[in-house]
């Protein structure tokens, strides 16, 4: 009877570890990967320093523990209007960004789970197939299409569509253009996870009532499909704001984003306290609909579970 409940005891004890190892290995790669260097970057923006290096954020002199933190470059990004710009600057374009690929990845989508099913695994691959190419090699490639004597340009030409060549090249549309094309299979996956898993018998059900196909649509498949926008969008969003190389190869002036800044202040102008600081507050500005993704997440599990 004891050695029973001795194999009990190890059963349960492994499975609590099991449980403990899902659980702790991504946590503790977060904290490894992102918190610590998190932090480092933080204390980096609020240190004093001599160009080199950095005094410590607290010294213990005569039995008194003082605490020295520079809040400058904060202050100075919220009223330098060039930070400002760059910030609104980002974010416009990040929501750009997601407005199209949610325009174009919806139907694409849609179009997919509607598709006979043993084509489903080629669309996949169709929509994963740029993955398999080198991203900066991709962008690139519309710096080849988009240019004064590129390839569309001088197919107008070609057919005296245009007299002189449109231009592309550094401009909004070249960075929307590229960034759309970029992000699109980030949209279309999360969108087809969700809606593939839609009963399409509410549609017949909706069709029998005498509920048109648009009307359909609307009241049906995209309030089922909504978790796969909401992580479609958040997923496009994220990295957009954060966004280097196609500000940087496609972009202009008129598209300055926050990743060029942190490029420039941390190896044009060499101030490491400063490019910490933006890169801190970028974070910040990124935790927001991450917060709002995961208190959404929650109330639709709290219905749910209700």
């Amino acid at each position: 009877m004891s050695s029973l409940s001795n194999n009990r005891y190890l059963r349960a004890l492994s499975q609590g570890w099991g449980k403990r190892s899902v659980i702790g290995v991504p946590y503790s790669f977060l904290i490894l990967f992102f918190t610590v260097p998190f932090f480092v970057v933080l204390k980096i923006s609020v240190s004093d320093s001599d160009g080199v290096h950095y005094a410590d954020l607290t010294s213990y002199v005569d039995g008194m523990l003082t605490l020295r933190i520079k809040l400058s470059n904060y202050v100075f990004l919220t009223t330098d209007s060039l930070y400002v710009q760059t910030y609104l600057s980002s974010i416009r374009f990040a929501l750009i960004n997601t407005f199209w690929c949610l325009l174009v990845g919806y139907p694409f989508a849609y179009f997919m789970v509607r598709s006979p099913v043993g084509m489903r695994p080629a669309l996949l691959m169709l929509v994963s197939l740029p993955f398999w190419t080198s991203y900066l090699l991709r962008v690139y490639a519309w710096k080849g299409l988009l240019d004064d004597h590129g390839v569309f340009n001088n197919i107008l030409l070609a057919i005296h569509v245009i007299d002189e060549p449109i231009k592309m090249m550094h401009t909004g549309f070249s960075m929307t253009i590229g960034m759309v094309y970029t992000y699109l299979p980030f949209m279309i996956l999360p969108l087809y996870a969700s809606l593939v898993k839609m009963d399409l018998r509410l549609l017949e059900a909706a069709k029998d009532l005498g509920a048109t196909p648009w009307k359909a649509f609307w009241l049906i498949t995209v309030p089922l499909s909504k978790n796969g926008i909401i992580a479609g969008a958040m997923l496009v969003f994220i990295p957009s704001v954060g966004e280097y190389v196609i500000p940087e190869l496609l972009g202009g002036p008129s598209t300055l984003m926050i990743g060029r800044v942190l490029w420039d202040e941390f190896f044009s102008n060499n101030d490491w306290a400063m490019a910490s600081a933006v890169a801190v507050t970028m974070v910040v500005l990124i935790l927001i609909p991450l917060a709002i993704l995961n208190k959404y997440q929650a109330d639709s599990g709290g219905v749910r579970g209700n």
